[in-house]
């Protein structure tokens, strides 16, 4: 029998899991779940069996399990990533998951993504500004398919912080905006809708919280689970602004 198998010649699978929580006074450890893998499993049916039949009491978030709500980020071997599109059969028999660091903890795998967006939301003014009522009855003006994709392609961000967990700038720099920041203004920046001008933009991201304080280190790129543009974006804001002179 290979090492790691077990009688039905699946892997044994141990989830090392950093468990803590802030409102009770326990201090972060590992502590280690043994199961069987199954076929076609994922780490979000691996931590739900771990839930329902080892530890009831450990804490993590998921809605869809299809990768669109983005609820279950964590660090995975150390690189944030979604745990309901994280396949075991792709990963080491030890695995081992963490909080995303950044964002503020609630408890073990746990964190408050949405406390941090809003606030994001908040400083960059993420939504369409306008100065006509809007009329829930009439149409929309018609949009041009090319420009309607290219916006498409910036809204498919599901905000689940991995970008942000992977920032070393982030982890320098507090108020630095992040990639998923800066993706917002550029899609805001692209809606035909919104009347801001380019230096209204600029003002919100022209500085080392903004786009010049991007290092860019491409982890965001590499870690976000939608594939996104996101360090092209980046290069596309700073290169406009210096022709802007601003």
């Amino acid at each position: 029998m290979k090492k790691n198998a077990v009688s039905s010649g699946h892997r044994a699978l141990t989830l090392r899991i950093l468990r803590s929580s802030p409102t009770e006074g326990v201090a972060p450890h590992w502590q280690d779940f043994h199961l069987e893998e199954a076929e076609g499993m994922t780490l979000f049916i691996a931590l739900n069996e771990v839930r329902e039949t080892l530890d009831p009491a450990l804490q993590f978030d998921f809605v869809c399990r299809a990768g669109i709500c983005g609820s279950c980020g964590m660090l995975i071997n150390g690189k944030p990533g979604l745990a309901c599109r994280s396949l075991t059969r792709d990963l080491d028999p030890l695995i081992t998951l963490a909080p995303l660091p950044v964002f503020e903890l609630i408890g073990d795998l746990s964190v408050n993504t949405g406390k941090w967006m809003r606030g994001t939301a908040e400083r960059l003014e993420t939504w369409v500004h306008s100065s006509q009522e809007a009329d829930l009855t009439a149409l929309e003006a018609p949009m041009e398919p090319e420009l309607a994709e290219a916006i498409y392609e910036l809204d498919r961000c599901i905000e689940c912080g991995c970008c942000v967990a992977g920032c070393g700038t982030l982890r320098m720099r507090e108020e630095f905006v992040g990639a998923i920041g800066l993706n917002k203004i550029a899609r805001f920046r692209l809606d035909p809708r919104d009347e801001r001008s380019d230096d209204d933009f600029y003002q919100l991201i022209g500085d080392d919280t903004g786009v010049f304080g991007c290092m860019s280190l491409l982890a965001c790129q590499d870690v976000c689970p939608k594939g996104l543009p996101l360090q092209t974006q980046i290069a596309f804001l700073r290169r406009k602004m210096v022709a802007s002179g601003l």
